[in-house]
C-alpha cells in the first residue's frame, strides 16, 4: 500500500507540473482551487474508505464472511446515494465554493471549468473508496495496489496526452481524472468478483445481514465523516487564506502542499497496515499481535518521516523548480520551504495513530480529538498568527498537526485494552 499511496501524490505533482509550466500563474491557481474543492467534497467522504477498512478488518479477524458482506454492501450503497446527491447539487456547491475562496477572476473562471468536468467522477470515486477500504481490511493489499495504480497511471498518461499532446489546460487535467476514476472502478469490480464472490460469498444485493449490521456501521461512518470534514476544512481554510493573499501566494502554497501530500500518503501507507493489523488483532483478541503491529509500524513511520525531512532539506529547491517554471512562484516557495522540512517530524504521529483508531473503530475518539485540534488549536493559531502573513499560516497548520498527535496519544492505552481476551 505504500507504493500505491506514493502514486497518488505523484499524480498531484504531475498535475501541478503540467499546468505549472503553462504561461501564467492563474492556471496553477485554478487547479489548486479546483483540487481543494474536490479534496473537500471527495476526501470529506473518505470515511467510506476508513470506516470500511476498520469494520472489515475486525470481521476478517473474526473470520466472519457475513459481517464482511454487510460492511461492503453498506458502504457501496452509501457511496451511490452520496454521489447522486453531489451530482444533483453540483451547481450550488460550485457557486458556494468559489464564493468562499474569493480568488482572482481568472483563477475563478478556470476553477469553474475544472469543477464542471471533475464532478462527474463522483460515483466512481466514492465507490472506489468503499472497494479499497474493503480490500485493505481483508488484507488484499496486492489487489488494492493494483486498483490504485490503474487509476493513477491512467490519470498521469491522460494528463500528458490532453495537456502536452492536445494543448488543453485545466479541462484536460479534470477530464483525465474523470476517465481514470471510472477505469479504476471497472478494475475494482473485477477484483471484487475475484476476492469477494469467489472467496467470501459477497453478493452485490441487499440482504438481512446488511440491515442487521447497518446501525453500528452508520455510527462509525458518521463519526469518521465529521472527523474528515474537519480535517479537510482546516486545509481548505489554509488554501483560501493563501488565495486572498494573491495568485503568487496561492500558487506557491499549492506547490509546497505537494510536499505535504507526498509525505502524508507515504505515511498513510504505514497507517493502512496499522488499520488492518489492529482490526485483526482486536478481532482475534490478541494483545501481543496488537503491540507488535503498533511498534513495528511506529518504527518505520518515524524513520520514513526523518527521511522525508532530510530529502526536503537537500532537494527541496530542486523539486520546486521541477513543479513550476514561474520565477515569482519559485522565489516565494523557496522562502517558505522550511515549513515543509519540519512538517514530517511533527505530522508522523497523527498519521500513525489514525491507523490505530481506524482499525479499532474508535470513531468517537477520532471525532473528539479532531474537534479539539481544529477548534481549540488550529483556529486560534490561524487568527492570532495572521500578522505574520504566510509564515503564520504555515505555523498554524503545523500547530494543528502537532495537536492531533498529542490528543490522540491519550487514548492509546484504552485501545490496547480492546485486544484483551478478558
Amino acid at each position: 500500500m505504500i507504493i500505491a499511496n506514493i502514486s497518488t501524490p505523484l499524480l498531484g505533482m504531475v498535475d501541478t507540473a503540467m499546468v505549472g509550466h503553462l504561461s501564467a500563474a492563474h492556471y496553477l491557481g485554478a487547479v489548486a482551487i479546483g483540487s481543494m474543492i474536490f479534496t473537500f467534497v471527495f476526501w470529506g467522504f473518505g470515511f467510506l474508505r476508513m470506516a470500511t477498512t476498520g469494520l472489515t478488518s475486525q470481521a476478517y479477524g473474526e473470520n466472519s464472511t457475513a459481517k464482511m458482506q454487510a460492511v461492503l454492501m453498506q458502504s457501496i450503497w452509501l457511496a451511490l446515494i452520496i454521489a447522486l446527491l453531489l451530482l444533483l447539487l453540483q451547481m450550488p456547491i460550485r457557486a458556494m465554493a468559489l464564493h468562499l475562496v474569493d480568488s482572482s477572476g481568472d483563477v475563478e473562471h478556470f476553477a469553474a471549468i475544472y469543477f464542471d468536468i471533475r464532478i462527474w467522477s463522483a460515483p466512481a470515486t466514492l465507490i472506489n473508496y468503499a472497494i479499497l477500504g474493503w480490500l485493505i481490511g481483508r488484507e488484499a493489499s496486492k489487489a488494492a495496489l493494483l486498483m490504485v495504480l490503474v487509476i493513477n497511471i491512467t490519470n498521469i498518461l491522460l494528463d500528458g496526452l490532453f495537456v502536452m499532446g492536445l494543448g488543453m489546460d485545466v479541462d484536460g487535467v479534470a477530464l483525465a481524472s474523470v476517465i481514470a476514476e471510472y477505469t479504476g472502478l471497472i478494475m475494482g469490480l473485477v477484483l471484487l468478483n475475484h476476492y469477494g464472490l469467489s472467496k467470501s460469498g459477497i453478493r452485490l444485493s441487499l440482504s438481512k445481514k446488511v440491515l442487521q449490521q447497518s446501525q453500528h456501521g452508520l455510527t462509525v461512518h458518521g463519526n469518521v465523516m465529521i472527523r474528515t470534514f474537519l480535517l479537510i476544512s482546516c486545509f481548505a481554510l489554509f488554501t483560501t487564506q493563501g488565495a486572498r493573499q494573491g495568485d503568487t501566494v496561492l500558487a506557491a502554497n499549492s506547490v509546497l502542499l505537494n510536499f505535504i501530500t507526498l509525505m502524508a500518503f507515504v505515511l498513510d501507507g504505514f497507517a493502512n497496515a496499522t488499520e488492518a493489523l489492529t482490526g485483526k488483532a482486536i478481532g482475534r483478541k490478541s494483545p501481543s499481535m496488537l503491540r507488535k503491529a503498533l511498534s513495528l509500524t511506529a518504527f518505520w513511520s518515524v524513520l520514513m518521516a526523518a527521511l522525508f525531512s532530510l530529502t526536503y532539506l537537500l532537494l527541496g529547491e530542486w523539486i520546486i523548480r521541477l513543479l513550476t517554471g514561474i520565477d515569482a512562484v519559485i522565489d516565494y516557495a523557496d522562502i517558505h520551504l522550511i515549513w515543509v522540512i519540519i512538517a514530517p517530524l511533527i505530522a508522523v504521529w497523527s498519521y500513525l495513530l489514525d491507523g490505530l483508531f481506524v482499525g479499532a473503530t474508535r470513531s468517537r475518539e477520532m471525532r473528539n480529538t479532531m474537534l479539539f485540534s481544529a477548534l481549540c488549536c488550529y483556529l486560534p493559531a490561524f487568527y492570532l498568527l495572521q500578522p505574520f502573513g504566510n509564515h503564520g499560516l504555515w505555523a498554524a497548520l503545523l500547530i494543528f498537526l502537532a495537536a492531533r498527535g498529542l490528543s490522540q496519544s491519550l487514548y492509546i492505552g484504552g485501545i490496547m485494552r480492546l485486544a484483551d481476551p478478558n
